[in-house]
């Protein structure tokens, strides 16, 4: 069995893609939403200020279209896997820029200064299609198999809107 087929990862894969549906479906009825999501085995939770009834009914149009097929609404351009993917490459490609040049051994190198910031803007020209890439091998499912909501709820926050969407599997 493989890792990301183990029950609880599998379960956390198809939450996750759920929530990225579910922000996808809010988008398209609030054009200036801005809203963060976390996965995790019992559900995903959304900060950000949206209504209750708007959350209900983009998780069970969420829900309804992946289940009709619709897989690619499991992979959203501003998850943290693309912001992590972005990263780690961005920082990599740069650091290893500035320590394959050997002709300076300055102690901050900074003739290797354009050849660093040349290698990070390529990584992170690179890193958007491949985070989006890992999203739908490793992080997500759009295939949410016997996923269920169990219910939606707002928890009171006096600084942001919280909702906590629970699922069953």
């Amino acid at each position: 069995m493989r890792f990301f087929d183990l029950p609880l990862i599998a379960k956390i894969r198809r939450n996750h893609g759920l929530e990225h549906a579910t922000i996808h479906i809010l988008s398209e009825k609030h054009k200036r939403l801005s809203v963060v999501g976390r996965s995790d085995w019992n559900g995903f939770t959304l900060y950000g200020t949206i209504n209750t009834v708007d959350v209900q009914n983009a998780v069970e149009e969420a829900l309804h279209r992946m289940r009709r097929g619709e897989s690619h609404l499991a992979v959203h351009p501003r998850c943290g896997t693309v912001l992590a993917t972005t990263g780690f490459a961005t920082g990599l490609a740069a650091f290893l820029a500035i320590g394959i040049d050997s002709r300076t051994h300055d102690r901050f190198r900074w003739a290797t200064l354009p050849a660093a910031v040349l290698a990070a803007t390529g990584a992170a020209i690179v890193s958007q299609p491949l985070g989006l890439y890992l999203q739908e091998r490793f992080t997500t499912s759009g295939y949410p198999a016997n996923l269920e909501i169990k219910r939606i709820i707002l928890q009171p926050n006096a600084k942001i809107v919280i909702h906590r969407v629970e699922t069953v599997q």
